[in-house]
């Protein structure tokens, strides 16, 4: 949890402003009253469980046991919201600690049906901006981290690179022992977030109908979790290959623990890059199919169709939007902040290009409302482990963490993103899959080893 907006102010100052405690002058008073019209006006008859302070300790908008509280440290930042109506602008405002989210921040997001239906008469929007104008600049920026480095292929290590070489340290105080970063398989709510990922691994498994002796290629594989567990319980050959060479240092450490190095290669490898002559029996992607781009469908898909053997299974796990990737402020945030290359398409867009790849859909499965529970886990773990996690990265990263993370479970719980997973084979090839689907629910336990 952060600090309490009076700690935060102590240490936040702005050029002829005194926002210590307890001292107030009148250049404060009159910025702090314009700021309290400002937000008034815009919030009018929100009636959401998100209330919103100031620097002076004045609440302006909602009840005092919100699950939220948005407070904002300098009036700058009010003035921005007004004048330049930008997502980012407010993004590095809260990365730099002018404003602060206490509490339940999932919960600040219900903000945006308010805000999305909110319409004010020209009179208002001008009057709006002649209370903007009085208010003093923000102090300071933080300007977005994009990343800078080369890469032989779009959408590849560089962009990889940049988010999931922040450190295995760092995801390792918020995910499960496995390291698994994708959504978890909930048997309901109230399942521990360690006991889902590892059915969600063994479905995964399950769906792709793994037999010993069998090769499986794990395309964007991660820390190895998937790799390791079809190559323990499923007798496997695993290849698995990864951009993240802080990845694939934990992955081939854990595959050694566990005595599976002739059944489990971790390579830096891009897909594109896969040898024209290897072949596999399955393949699986999980949570890697956001960094492929649109565009490079054909060519994706085109890969996996060539290295998968006739009668072969593939599985893509991915993230998908019910709008696909038009530019709004919320994917400029999603490029700038988090995934540079990152692209969300519609379900029936990926099933369209699988097909035109040559294959055939033969099961399709929505886990949205899972990945809500999942990413609910996530927060309340980094959140737990604030001090450590700001310790081995810095304040700004946790902050813009918490934030995406608390996010994305409001819009996957809402539904306009979903997540799918599809499995599908050649076209015209002998299925390899049961008439039913029975099968998929004769589980092994992976948590206690009975059937």
């Amino acid at each position: 949890m952060e600090r309490t907006h009076k700690q935060i102010s102590s240490n936040y100052s702005v050029p002829g402003f005194k926002l210590t405690t307890g001292t107030t002058n009148e250049r404060v008073t009159s910025s702090a009253a314009i700021s309290a019209r400002i937000i008034s006006i815009v919030l009018n008859g929100y009636q959401g469980n998100t209330a919103i302070q100031l620097w002076d300790g004045r609440q302006v908008v909602g009840k005092a046991d919100a699950r939220c509280h948005i407070v904002f440290h300098d009036p700058g930042v009010v003035r921005e919201l007004i004048l330049y109506r930008s997502i980012s602008r407010l993004t590095d405002a809260y990365l730099d600690g002018a404003v602060s989210v206490n509490g339940d921040m999932e919960t600040l997001f219900d903000l945006e049906s308010h805000l999305g239906s909110l319409q004010l008469s020209p009179g208002k929007k001008w009057h709006l901006i002649w209370l903007a104008l009085k208010l003093p600049a923000r102090r300071q920026k933080v300007a977005s981290e994009k990343s800078s480095g080369k890469t032989t292929h779009k959408n590849g290590r560089s962009s990889i690179a940049y988010h999931y070489d922040v450190g295995n340290e760092f995801y390792h105080l918020w995910l499960d022992p496995e390291m698994v970063y994708s959504c978890a398989y909930f048997r309901d709510e109230q399942q521990s977030l360690v006991d889902a990922q590892r059915e969600k691994l063994d479905y995964l498994c399950r769906k792709l109908r793994l037999q010993p002796g069998q090769t499986l290629l794990d395309i964007g594989c991660g820390w190895g979790a998937l790799a390791i567990h079809a190559a323990r319980h499923y007798g496997v050959t695993v290849h698995g290959i990864t951009l993240s060479e802080a990845q694939q240092h934990f992955a081939r450490k854990r595959v050694q623990a566990e005595g599976l190095e002739k059944q489990v290669k971790i390579e830096l490898l891009d897909y594109r890059d896969l040898p024209v002559q290897i072949k596999y029996d399955r393949v699986v992607s999980v949570g890697m199919f956001e960094h492929v781009g649109i565009k490079n469908f054909p060519t994706y898909f085109g890969t996996v169709k060539r290295v998968l053997k006739p009668g072969g299974l593939f599985l893509n796990h991915g993230i998908t939007s019910e709008t696909s990737w038009h530019r709004t402020p919320a994917t400029r945030f999603i490029n700038d902040y988090i995934f540079p290359d990152g692209e969300l398409a519609r379900i029936s867009d990926v099933a369209d290009a699988m097909e035109k790849a040559g294959f055939e859909v033969l099961d399709t499965e929505g886990l949205r409302r899972h990945y809500a529970y999942t990413l609910r886990h996530w927060v309340e773990a980094l959140e737990a482990n604030r001090e450590q996690a700001i310790t081995l990265t810095s304040e700004a990263t946790y902050r813009l963490w918490r934030l995406y993370m608390s996010g994305s479970a409001f819009f996957f719980n809402k539904g306009s993103i979903g997540v799918h997973q599809l499995l599908v084979g050649h076209l015209h090839d002998p299925l390899a899959i049961p008439l039913r689907r029975d099968d998929l629910y004769v589980r092994n336990d992976v948590n206690t080893g009975r059937t």
